[in-house]
C-alpha cells in the first residue's frame, strides 16, 4: 500500500513538472509568435508607405521648420514622436514626460491632461537648427500612431464641436453656426454658448471641412487635418507605425523596440466611445455626394496607412 502511495506521488510530481515545462515553453512560443506577427505587421505597414510614396518628388530638405510642429524629440532615449491629435497623443505625451524623469519612472497617468499639453515641457524638432534636425531624423527612432480617418473625424467633432473651449468656440463653432445654420447675434463667450445649447451638427462640421473657403483662409486645424500632412510619411522614414485600433499591442511592441518595456507601462485605454461600428450611424446625416467628397479629401490617409475604403458609406 505504501509502495503504491509512493508511486502515485512520483507520478504526480512528474506530471506537475511536465505541466510546468509545457506551460513555460507554451508561453515562450506564444510570446515569440506575437513578436513575429508584430514584426510582419510593421513590415507590411512600412512597405505600404514605400509603395504609395514611390515617385514623390520632394525630399527632407523641402520641409520647413513650420512643417515639423508636431514632432517631439526625446534626446535622452533617441526618440522622435510625430503626434496626431485624436490618436492617443495625450497618453504618448504622458509617457514621454515620464521618461524624462529619473528612474524609476513615474506612472504616466499621474500627469493631468491640461498639464501634458503644455508645449514648454517638450523639445520640438522645429526648434533645432536645420543640420541638427537632419541628424536627429537620421539617427533617432521615429514613430507615429494613426487612426481610421473617418473615425478620427467623429472623435474630433465630439471633442471640439460639442465639448468646446473658448478657442474652438470663437474660431470654429461660432463660424460654423453662422455659416451653415444662419445663426446671428450669438454670444462671444463659450460658457454662455454651452448654457444656451449652441452646437453644430455633425453634418455642419463636415460641411465646414468640405467648404473651399475653409482651406483658403488657413490649413485645417490639426485635430482634423490629414495625418499625412502632419507627419510627412513620404519624406520621413518611420521606424514604427502604430494604429489606434491595436493601440495596446502596438504600444507594447514599440516599448520593446526601444528596450523600455520593463521600465514603463503605456497607460491603459478607456473604452473608445468612437468605435468603428458606430461610423455608419454618424455619417447617415451626411448626403452620399458629400461623403464621397470627404473621402477624396482624406483618401491619401486611407491609402498610406492601410485603411480600407468604406464602401458601405460611399457606394450606392
Amino acid at each position: 500500500m505504501r509502495s503504491n502511495k509512493g508511486l502515485m506521488i512520483i507520478i504526480f510530481m512528474l506530471g506537475c513538472t511536465f505541466f510546468i515545462t509545457l506551460t513555460t515553453h507554451g508561453w515562450d512560443f506564444y510570446q515569440q509568435n506575437i513578436a513575429l506577427r508584430s514584426t510582419k505587421q510593421q513590415d507590411l505597414r512600412k512597405d505600404l508607405l514605400r509603395k504609395y510614396c514611390a515617385g514623390v518628388n520632394q525630399s527632407l530638405d523641402d520641409l520647413k521648420h513650420t512643417d515639423l510642429k508636431n514632432f517631439i524629440v526625446d534626446d535622452k532615449h533617441g526618440i522622435i514622436y510625430c503626434y496626431i491629435p485624436k490618436v492617443a497623443c495625450t497618453n504618448w505625451k504622458r509617457t514621454l514626460i515620464a521618461l524624462n524623469f529619473s528612474e524609476p519612472y513615474p506612472d504616466p497617468t499621474s500627469f493631468e491632461h491640461n498639464w501634458v499639453h503644455d508645449f514648454e515641457r517638450f523639445k520640438l524638432l522645429k526648434d533645432f537648427p536645420k543640420a541638427e534636425r537632419k541628424a536627429k531624423l537620421k539617427h533617432y527612432t521615429k514613430f507615429l500612431f494613426v487612426r481610421d480617418p473617418f473615425v478620427r473625424l467623429i472623435s474630433a467633432y465630439r471633442d471640439k464641436m460639442l465639448n468646446y473651449n473658448q478657442y474652438f468656440y470663437e474660431g470654429y463653432v461660432r463660424v460654423i453656426l453662422q455659416r451653415y445654420k444662419k445663426q446671428t447675434k450669438m454670444t462671444y463667450n463659450h460658457k454662455v454658448a454651452k448654457k444656451e445649447g449652441l452646437q453644430p451638427s455633425f453634418y455642419n462640421f463636415i460641411q465646414y471641412i468640405l467648404d473651399p473657403r475653409t482651406e483658403t483662409k488657413e490649413p485645417f486645424e490639426p485635430h482634423w487635418r490629414q495625418m499625412y500632412r502632419l507627419c510627412h510619411p513620404c519624406l520621413i522614414e518611420y521606424d514604427f507605425v502604430g494604429h489606434q485600433e491595436s493601440l495596446q499591442e502596438d504600444a507594447q511592441e514599440l516599448l520593446k523596440m526601444l528596450k523600455l518595456e520593463d521600465d514603463i507601462k503605456f497607460p491603459p485605454s478607456y473604452e473608445n466611445m468612437t468605435s468603428g461600428n458606430s461610423v455608419m450611424d454618424w455619417y447617415q446625416s451626411v448626403p452620399l455626394e458629400d461623403r464621397r467628397m470627404l473621402y477624396r479629401i482624406y483618401e491619401e490617409d486611407f491609402l498610406l496607412f492601410g485603411y480600407r475604403r468604406p464602401t458601405e458609406l460611399l457606394d450606392d
